[in-house]
């Protein structure tokens, strides 16, 4: 009984793994596009201050006064440090090999991306060998930790040799 619970726990590590990296692989493509969209945001704002002859924070300074600029000045902050975020981690990821990026979780911390990808994301069977290897890690990670509970839970109730 339990072998055969730890091999269905494992089974379940094997499917759910070995969607991450087609996961990761859409997740990069849409923080990309985010990171080229904010990115030109970003150096349209800065074009901007460029030509009144002021700094990006001297900017950003300026936009207060009114409920308006005080409101525009905080989501310009917003949007630029979303920006350097979103940027640091798609190059970070992009440059990470599909098994490196089930490593790094924390990087996947754009919301609205990760919600989008979520929104759009339909599970498939894997026919890489990406695919097969993070199927295997998922396995074996899944039925030791399977293995590993049901030995404690069951411990109590195992029979004690005569």
């Amino acid at each position: 009984m339990r072998s055969t619970l730890a091999f269905l726990g494992g089974l379940a590590g094997a499917v759910t793994l070995s969607q991450g990296p087609e996961f990761s692989q859409q997740y990069l493509q849409r923080l990309g596009g985010q990171a080229e969209a904010l990115g030109r945001v970003v150096a349209e704002f800065d074009a901007s201050a460029a030509r009144a002859g002021v700094s990006r924070d001297q900017a950003l300074a300026e936009l207060s006064g009114s409920t308006f600029l005080n409101t525009h000045q905080g989501d310009m902050r917003a949007l630029i440090a979303r920006a350097e975020r979103v940027q640091a981690d798609y190059t970070l990821l992009r440059a990470a090999g599909p098994l490196e990026r089930l490593a790094l979780p924390h990087r996947f911390r754009d919301q609205e991306t990760l919600q989008a990808t979520w929104a759009d994301f339909r599970p498939a069977v894997p026919v890489t060998p990406t695919g097969f290897i993070a199927a295997g890690i998922g396995f074996a990670g899944a039925w030791v930790l399977a293995s590993l509970l049901l030995g404690m839970f069951l411990r109590p109730f195992r029979r004690r040799p005569a």
